[in-house]
């Protein structure tokens, strides 16, 4: 499967690990520790983006905790008609965007938000798009947060090309990565990381920040 149909699998994603299955659940342990670090962090007055928002429920948290200035990006178009339906305040404030991490990134401008953050989404991007991660950490202002699967898979494989990978979901690939070595090679300093059921939590700050001089 090769880095377009793995875009085309999400933007049509349907059922389990759709935005209906995340609307369903609703803000998580996830969404909890990420408000408790963007409030230590940033503050309620930082701009904020979320990498593979999906039905939003993690910027929903956000918002109804005082956060107003709030983007999100998403593959699949559905997602936001979801999010609109379940969380109406969120998609009248929030800035949303359908397509692909790659693209959006390529064009805007340097520390473009104070924070921006993945949750289980960085972990799909293909290694020849490995390119990104140094976008993201230019992109971000003050802070950048990585919440992603770290562990090995039983069927996880790996070459000297490619990161380790768990092919799920009829052939999905899940790259597993180090990510505060991938983020620190773009000049970010890891300052924090807490284990959260079954990802890991790192937060960076990108280079160009006082504390990252």
């Amino acid at each position: 499967m090769d880095s377009d149909e793995v875009r085309e699998r999400w933007a049509e994603r349907s059922g389990e690990f759709s935005p209906e299955y995340y609307a369903y659940y609703g803000p998580d342990e996830t969404s909890a520790a990420l408000l408790d670090l963007l409030d230590e962090r940033v503050g309620p007055d930082a701009s904020v983006l979320e990498l593979g928002c999906s039905a939003g429920r993690h910027l929903a948290h956000l918002h109804e905790n005082g956060y107003d200035d709030l983007t999100g990006i998403d593959l699949n178009p559905d997602a936001f008609d979801v999010l609109a339906e379940t969380y109406p305040d969120l998609d009248e404030t929030g800035t949303f965007h359908v397509g692909a991490i790659e693209e959006f990134v390529t064009d805007l401008p340097d520390d473009a938000f104070d924070a921006v953050y993945s949750v289980e989404t960085l972990q799909h991007v293909p290694p020849e798009d490995d390119w990104v991660f140094a976008e993201l950490a230019r992109i971000a202002g003050d802070l950048l947060v990585t919440v992603e699967v770290e562990g090995e898979g039983d069927d996880r494989t790996e070459t000297d090309e490619r990161p380790a990978v768990n092919y799920v979901d009829e052939g999905v690939p899940l790259f597993y990565r180090d990510w505060n070595a991938v983020f620190t090679d773009c000049g970010a300093i890891e300052v924090e990381s807490a284990s959260l059921d079954r990802d890991t939590l790192r937060a960076f700050q990108p280079a160009g920040t006082d504390s990252a001089q």
